[in-house]
């Protein structure tokens, strides 16, 4: 060979035994599970819808998006060149292209515009699909959608607001809400020295008036985490003398001028690099009361409510795509001569993570229909308050080593930036503390049992649409009506009921809606105890191959 040759010419740089690049196919049409829950749960009528952007958010377009987002992160601009105080942030256009293209769909607002029942139902799935190509901009989303049932309790708030939130139309522009096509709403809850803890708050609320319910009042304090800051209001607590009570703070004052809203710095956080989460100080700043004086707990956590489906959603939205990605890399791959997919112990491997995604999905798509029948049903609505509390517990636990698992899959292209790989992991676990983190959640799960005593048989009820269809299932089910009555030492075995009750929810759901292949690999393992600490550790007896066919993506390129 001549020395001047090109060295793309040389033999050692030719690729072989390397996936094609998973992209340009519709993440709703290859997702039986969701496509399944989609028509059993109540929003069969947005079946067009989720196939269109389902091949919208698996396009190579947007994918780039995702990254681009991700790799350009957002930046704060305190001051402009003049020094004149903005506190604006900066994002790159794959941000604002993807923030239009969730509104345009309206993930944000179809739970409440909805032609018919099953809104919470489309709002989950179609969300459940952004995640998995960014879900840095789901937050902003989120707080938008769950802002408005938190605004319902201040009705001429609620008739301003609601327009402008549920337009289709993403405005970026930095002006006044009433100058605009389309709002966000965000939320700033947690204070330094509280976190979870809010009633410790401190930031104060001086009335201009008489005060009270829907008045002008001027707030003062710090905000320790505020996520989405370029939203055009966010809804924050804030103390009077009454007690802690709950404000809507516009990011400009009603006569146009710029709201003292400092922003003093953005959080250099483990997660996603596209949203923007901050730390804030208000200064004698303008917002209206929502709600009663010194009831904001309990206004605000209307929101908190909506916010932790869609947390939960998040973690079921990234097992999926980890399970996407590593079936898709096994079957393209090759090693020890045979694919890795036809390896057996990674046909194992495979098949357990696509049945704890598979359970993830089953299980927010009925917390979300339980959202839908709460309207007008007491009961579904005492379901939903504890059901979603736990799916968010646990659903959130089992992402971080379900993701990491998925990664292992793929050996040392997986971890490197290049690779969708490293974004999921460091997302993994972002949810499990938002919203509240575990040992929150589970609490909340022994509130909603106290305060309500009816809710543990609702719960009961639940899962025992199950029984008979699984040995497994039929014994954790008398096991877990045993402990719902044990009243003795709750809160020290807060952790292991929760668990136990999202276990025993999702066999339920498994055996009657999944295929028996997944529905008794699911009880075996993760009721009967045929099982390792590991995944890859399923009982030979499974039906690897029909588990892992319905999870991988069948690409038509």
């Amino acid at each position: 060979m001549s020395s001047r040759e090109p060295i793309s010419k040389l033999d050692t740089h030719e690729v072989s035994n390397q996936p094609t690049p998973l992209e340009n196919y519709n993440l709703f049409e290859q997702d039986l599970a969701l496509r399944e829950a989609l028509q059993r749960e109540g929003a069969a009528w947005a079946q067009e819808r989720l196939q269109a952007f389902g091949a919208e958010v698996g396009s190579e377009r947007v994918i780039r998006l995702g990254f681009e987002a991700n790799r350009y992160v957002p930046e704060l601009k305190t001051f402009n060149r003049y020094g004149q105080r903005i506190d604006e942030v900066d994002y790159h256009p794959a941000y604002h292209e993807l923030m239009a293209l969730a509104i345009k769909h309206e993930i944000h607002s179809i739970a409440w515009l909805a032609p018919q029942s099953g809104g919470h139902v489309a709002h989950v799935a179609l969300e459940f699909l952004l995640s998995q190509a960014e879900p840095g901009v789901c937050c902003p989303i989120t707080m938008t959608y769950a802002a408005v049932p938190a605004l319902k309790h201040q009705p001429e708030m609620a008739a301003e607001w609601q327009p402008r939130l549920f337009s289709k139309v993403y405005d970026e522009r930095f002006i006044p809400a009433d100058e605009k096509r389309g709002v966000t709403i965000g939320m700033a809850m947690t204070e330094k020295q509280g976190g979870s803890d809010v009633r410790s708050n401190t930031t104060r609320a001086r009335p201009l008036g008489a005060g009270g319910l829907g008045a002008e009042y001027e707030l003062t304090g710090h905000k320790w985490f505020c996520s989405a800051p370029m939203s055009d209001a966010f809804l924050t607590l804030a103390n009077t003398g009454k007690g802690l009570s709950c404000f809507l703070l516009p990011r400009w004052r009603p006569d146009g001028s710029r709201n003292p809203f400092f922003i003093q710095r953005l959080k250099d956080k483990l997660g996603n690099r596209a949203n923007a989460s901050s730390e804030i100080e208000f200064k004698d700043s303008w917002a209206c009361m929502v709600g009663e004086e010194g009831r904001g707990v309990a206004t605000i956590i209307e929101m908190v409510h909506h916010t932790r489906l869609d947390s939960a959603m998040a973690a079921a939205s990234l097992m999926r795509q980890a399970v996407v990605q590593a079936t898709h890399h096994s079957a393209k791959r090759c090693a020890f001569g045979k694919k890795l997919s036809d390896q057996a112990l990674m046909r194992n491997v495979l098949a357990d993570l696509a049945i704890e995604s598979e359970a993830a999905t089953t299980l927010i798509m009925r917390v979300a229909r339980a959202f839908d029948e709460s309207t007008d049903n007491k009961g579904a609505k005492l379901f939903a308050r504890i059901a979603v509390a736990v799916a968010k517990y646990w659903l959130n636990k089992r992402t971080p080593n379900h993701v990491y698992e998925a990664l292992e899959c793929h050996g040392g292209s997986g971890y490197v930036e290049e690779s969708i790989m490293p974004r999921l992991y460091r997302e993994a676990p972002l949810n499990s503390i938002w919203e509240g983190s575990g040992n929150v959640i589970c609490l909340d799960v022994l509130r909603a049992m106290r305060r309500q005593s009816e809710t543990i048989e609702l719960f009961l009820n639940e899962v025992e649409l199950g029984r008979g269809g699984n040995r497994y299932l039929d014994a954790a089910l008398d096991k877990l009506r045993t402990d719902l009555h044990d009243h003795s030492d709750l809160e020290i075995k807060a952790r292991r009921l929760t668990e136990g009750m999202a276990l025993t929810l999702q066999a339920s759901l498994l055996v009657q809606h999944a295929p028996m292949a997944v529905a008794d690999a699911f009880c075996a393992s993760r009721l009967g105890g045929d099982w390792g600490q590991a995944y890859g550790s399923l009982p030979p007896k499974v039906d690897f191959a029909e588990i892992i066919e319905r999870a991988r993506p069948k690409l038509s390129v």
